[in-house]
């Protein structure tokens, strides 16, 4: 039962806040009249060694290009992250021993599924990346839910629709809103441009990205020259005038991203039989996608977890 729920950046006054909530989980307590010493449990809504492993492996895959990255990406996770676990026992007056953690997917399909009005249904979940699943198929029953497939890292439809966030100019993982708002305003026309050049996409919606097209496994970069050569020019600078380009760019990946999650929607369907379909992930604030797997797609009912990204993950 949901008793309490606060996100950091009401606290912190930095919108979609990254950092450790803590002041958020203390208002929690604060707003339950509890302390630390009244839990019996806090779970963390990712594994961390699992996340510092694919950084790690990530950077050394692509040395030595990812050799300007790597030094941040360590102290990123080894200065914070990895040690998140022992920062909230403090934070809370935990004892060590009481914290545990559970994978990022998983947490996703979680905060789907149990909130749901339904005692049975699929989970898909799609966003950037949590450990290394991007996108999961998952099937609650009760009070259980089973991990069927995922899709992993690099290829990625939240980190594929982040790296036209940026390129449109606008601010990753934050701005991707304003690129699916943008998409209305232009037509397609590069819909099969990027199938062609940037995706392989299969009948079940998984996809393989041409990853020379992408630069974020090992820079700071969403994308490389090659994208800007393929779309005629560098991306938008912010807060530079929007043109058509732009437009034209943000309802052709919105067209695609309505295509792949429709194919994944539907596979859910035949994998599973499920007849009610619930979603979490960062892609799942994606509210016209949605419209389509609402109207076009298999299942009789669709529910979304309101606080579909990381924001919900403690759910």
């Amino acid at each position: 039962e949901l008793r309490s729920a606060m996100q950091e950046e009401r606290f912190s006054r930095r919108k979609n806040d990254a950092g450790l909530p803590r002041r958020a989980a203390k208002a929690c307590l604060v707003h339950m009249g509890l302390t630390g010493e009244d839990l019996d449990k806090v779970i963390f809504y990712e594994n961390p060694y699992a996340r510092l492993e694919r950084v790690t492996r990530s950077c050394l895959s692509h040395f030595p290009r990812a050799w300007r990255q790597f030094p941040a990406a360590m102290r990123s996770q080894i200065g914070n992250k990895i040690w998140v676990l022992d920062a909230l026992a403090e934070d809370l007056g935990v004892q060590r021993s009481k914290i545990e953690y559970t994978d990022h997917h998983r947490s996703h399909a979680a905060s789907a599924f149990f909130p749901s009005p339904f005692e049975e249904s699929a989970a898909l979940t799609l966003d950037g990346v949590g450990e290394w699943a991007t996108s999961t198929i998952a099937m609650g029953k009760g009070n259980r839910l089973e991990m069927v497939k995922e899709m992993r890292f690099p290829h990625s439809l939240g980190l594929l629709y982040s790296a036209f966030t940026y390129f449109t100019g606008f601010r990753v993982n934050s701005g991707e809103y304003k690129l699916m708002g943008l998409a209305p305003y232009g037509e397609p026309i590069y819909k099969d441009l990027i199938i062609e050049k940037l995706l392989d996409i299969k009948d079940d919606g998984s996809f393989r990205m041409d990853m020379s097209y992408f630069g974020y496994c090992h820079t700071d970069i969403m994308t490389t020259p090659k994208m800007d050569s393929l779309f005629g020019g560098p991306p938008r600078k912010s807060e530079t005038d929007i043109t058509q380009r732009e437009m034209d760019i943000a309802a052709s990946i919105q067209a695609v991203t309505e295509e792949i999650v429709l194919k994944m929607a539907n596979y859910v369907h035949e994998l599973t039989g499920a007849t009610n379909l619930t979603m979490a992930g960062g892609v799942a604030l994606n509210c016209v996608s949605n419209g389509r797997v609402l109207r076009e797609g298999p299942f009789e009912n669709v529910w979304i977890q309101p606080a579909a990204g990381d924001a919900g993950g403690a759910l």
